[in-house]
């Protein structure tokens, strides 16, 4: 007769259900996990367009300028959110350069070892444009437009007159300001330009130009040229100039680096390549679940593009390139005596760039997304017209990208809504709105208080629910100029210029020739000011802080 061993009874029973225990363990360590994930890597790529370079030995590189349509990609402010839509990027010519490294030992773009030997693509950069943002700190629904310049490799950038790119709260050093505000009847904050209502497709018209404002400074200490790469906007409730890039913004990073190569490479004092332009999709979040059958689904934010009544997402139309006949020439002989220019584009200084549609690719969380092209694709409607043509096109999914996919090896299909599994919540998912941020703050010293403002501080209310602070500054008063010891001379002349610019080009204007289709956007009125009495010329308003209305 077989007998257990002596040993407590309760030992006796886990021996024997020892293997049941294993197979329980393996089995769950073998089942998937049907957990929600969430990431922020849901959808990268570019959706862009090309352009026609001008005829060889022409001189259309002083200026580009296009108009892009606005619309609110998404349908509620979200966390974690960065899309631009279609902007443009102007970089200064160095195709002479072969060999010689732009960017200094020590710049961040130096690190990027991809981008040498030269550095041109990430050496100095105009660009900005609308978009979302993940630094906005004020997100109200519709996009915001934004002006932006990397002056030194990709170490700063400068966004506004007193801010960087959404990366502070904090204002720029003096040494880092660079953007001089222009207008005496617009507030730039440093959250960016919100619009009025609900914008549906209207368009934005903005030229980026350099403008001659002061004269070359060859030998100066760094050697400066005479480019003021200044910012026009076309809106139906403003038209005009905003604000220049002073020359010595570009031309410093050589004398900072202790780097001669530099001087005169710049923007400052080099003409621009231009080359289209492309909707930046850069951080979008994703939440991700798996059946129990181990098949992954994953879900992104709806992103929605406007149609127009032909079924046509209209995204870009006339992208043009100036020489120094648009504009740069009058406004130069106005400057040293001449009669006033009317500062309108002039045709013969303009070349209408032939648009393409470029080839498009999505990722999500670094692997392909196949099918997209099935849906719809970049596409050129003209050679002036570049949007986005729908493949299938229904009334339920009227111009959105799709929101759900299906993880099939390496790639990741799109799926309708229908096709997610029952037993999966992904569809009930919901996305983090964005939080209201802390306030923009300008320092009580320095530039900002030497010589300081003439009259203030002012508030407004802004459509994105923000508080903006502003005061009155005399244009050359203004931050941005007291990091530079220049002649009181020099200061009068440019002074006296912008008096004339205030009282010779109203909002009312067009400088760049109206869109051939669709209708114009406003901006938020409340941007729109009016100076006090005896501050109508040669006075512009400085935003000081920026933070919750509420």
């Amino acid at each position: 007769m077989f007998s257990l061993p002596s040993q407590p009874r309760a030992l006796i029973k886990l021996s024997l259900a020892m293997p049941l225990v294993l197979a329980t363990i393996a089995a769950a360590s073998a089942a998937p996990d049907t957990q929600v994930k969430h990431h922020h890597q849901g959808l990268h790529g570019y959706i862009g367009y090309r352009t026609n370079s001008p005829p060889a030995g022409t001189a259309f590189n002083m200026g580009m300028g296009f108009y892009t349509a606005v619309w609110p990609l998404i349908d509620q402010p979200l966390a974690q959110f960065q899309i631009g839509l279609p902007g443009c990027w102007i970089l200064p010519d160095n195709r002479d350069n072969k060999s010689t490294p732009l960017a200094p030992v020590g710049t961040r773009a130096r690190e990027w070892k991809e981008r040498g030997p030269t550095w041109d693509s990430v050496f100095q950069t105009v660009e900005g444009g609308l978009g979302y943002w993940r630094g906005n700190r004020f997100r109200y629904g519709a996009p915001k437009f934004s002006l932006n310049a990397t002056p030194q490799c990709y170490d700063y950038e400068v966004g506004s007159p007193g801010w960087s790119f959404f990366y502070d709260t904090e204002a720029l050093a003096d040494d880092q300001l660079g953007l001089a505000q222009l207008s005496n009847r617009l507030l730039i904050p440093p959250d960016a330009l919100p619009f009025k209502g609900q914008p549906n497709g209207e368009f934005m018209g903005y030229t980026y130009l350099a403008l001659p404002f002061t004269d070359p400074v060859p030998d100066g200490d760094p050697p400066t040229g005479s480019h003021a790469w200044t910012c026009f906007i076309n809106t139906k409730n403003f038209k005009g100039p905003i604000a220049y890039y002073v020359p010595e913004t570009w031309s410093k990073v050589g004398k900072r680096f202790d780097y001669p190569f530099l001087y005169g490479r710049g923007l400052d004092a080099r003409p621009g390549i231009m080359h289209g332009g492309a909707m930046e999709i850069n951080t979008v979040p994703c939440y991700e679940q798996q059946t129990r059958a181990g098949i992954t689904y994953s879900k992104i934010p709806k992103l929605q593009f406007p149609v127009d009544r032909l079924g046509r997402s209209l995204l870009v139309q006339q992208v043009n390139y100036y020489s120094k006949e648009a504009l740069y020439n009058d406004f130069l002989a106005w400057r040293k005596g001449g009669t006033p220019c009317s500062g309108s584009f002039a045709k013969k200084g303009t070349w209408n760039a032939k648009i393409s549609a470029n080839p498009t690719r999505y990722s999500q969380a670094k692997l392909p997304l196949k099918g997209i092209d099935q849906l719809f694709e970049s596409h050129a409607y003209s050679p002036q017209v570049w949007g986005i043509r729908w493949n299938k096109l229904t009334r339920e999914n009227r111009g959105a990208f799709p929101q759900y996919f299906r993880h099939e090896g390496d790639k990741r299909v799109p799926i309708d809504a229908s096709e997610v599994p029952a037993e999966l919540s992904l569809r009930e998912q919901r996305f983090a709105l964005a939080k209201r941020g802390q306030p923009f703050t300008s320092p009580k010293r320095g530039a900002w208080t030497h010589p300081g403002p003439a009259l203030g501080p002012y508030q407004v209310e802004l459509a994105d629910g923000s508080l903006v602070t502003y005061s009155w500054y005399r244009f050359i008063d203004q931050p941005t100029f007291q990091q530079y010891q220049w002649s009181e001379q020099k200061k009068a002349r440019l002074q006296h210029l912008v008096e004339q610019i205030h009282a010779h080009w109203p909002i009312d204007r067009d400088y760049m020739a109206p869109p051939a289709e669709g209708e114009l956007v406003s901006l938020d009125s409340a941007l729109i000011v009016t100076p006090p009495r005896g501050f109508e010329y040669g006075y512009v308003p400085i935003v000081t802080r920026q933070e919750d209305a509420q």
